[in-house]
């Protein structure tokens, strides 16, 4: 399905009914990374899957990008599909989008689950590599792209014996526009520091990490656990940076645990 929200079409996906579940996907997928979640927790919750600004089947605009104007895609959507509120669940760039999301809308946040992210802003270092990274794929394509963050998003033994998965994460990544990836580096590498928001957020909140994870690893998880009032912190055994992908069955036990107590008192 396709909507058109603050000047640009997305792409979306929305099955089930109940406790709506919003996901949003990391850089540089689409929402595609979701689909074991999509159909296991479907039968139980409204999935709401989104392909950001930029990606998948969205327009990707050549234009500033910014995680703002991500939240407020997202807030738009949610209108469109009459969602008043939701728990919303994001991983790495996904989350980056969550923190921004809650400091404009908290009012439409019933639950928070935060997978393999980090509420630091970037380092110089780290918006050097961003920016080396857009050269990259204006002048060689996403496929150099894909070579770039295949190792940081999977794990070594997923990337030697897992063929299928490390296929379906390349094929996401090439399939986006180089005008998306080089607006999500931006964005990413512009994004404020969210540490001191962390103990503002009020929601009930899941911090989900795989033991693996070098891009934002379990100290990063655990910063954030301890800082958000009542947060629960979850660390996958093997899984890296995809944990939802690589350890699928136990990131959707977990969600849905969370999700069934949205259902319940703790985030009634």
């Amino acid at each position: 399905m396709k909507v058109q929200v603050n000047g640009v079409t997305l792409a979306y996906s929305d099955q089930g009914a109940g406790l709506p579940l919003v996901f949003l996907h990391a850089f540089p997928l689409n929402r595609t990374m979701w689909t074991a979640q999509e159909q296991a927790l479907s039968s139980q919750f409204r999935v709401i899957t989104i392909d950001l600004r930029g990606h998948g089947e969205s327009d990707a605009p050549l234009w500033r990008y910014t995680l703002d104007q991500a939240a407020d895609d997202v807030r738009a959507l949610l209108d469109h599909l009459s969602v008043r509120q939701a728990v919303l669940v994001g991983l790495s760039m996904g989350g980056y989008i969550l923190f921004a999301f809650y400091r404009k809308f908290a009012d439409r946040v019933k639950g928070l689950v935060l997978a393999d992210t980090k509420a630091q802003a970037d380092t110089a270092e780290g918006k050097d590599g961003r920016f080396q990274m857009a050269q990259t794929a204006y002048k060689k394509g996403a496929a150099a792209v894909a070579d770039i963050m295949i190792p940081k998003l999977l794990s070594p033994a997923t990337i030697q014996t897992r063929p299928d998965i490390v296929r379906r994460v390349r094929d996401m990544i090439e399939g986006n526009q180089i005008s998306g990836i080089a607006g999500d580096l931006m964005a990413m590498a512009e994004r404020a520091d969210s540490i001191p928001y962390l103990k503002q957020i009020a929601c009930p909140t899941h911090i989900i990490v795989g033991e693996l994870d070098q891009a934002t690893p379990p100290s990063d998880a655990e910063l954030m656990a301890e800082r958000i009032p009542g947060a629960r912190l979850s660390i996958i055994p093997g899984a890296a940076h995809l944990a939802n992908l690589e350890q699928p069955d136990r990131f959707t036990q977990i969600v849905r645990s969370f999700a069934d107590e949205g259902e319940g008192k703790r985030l009634g």
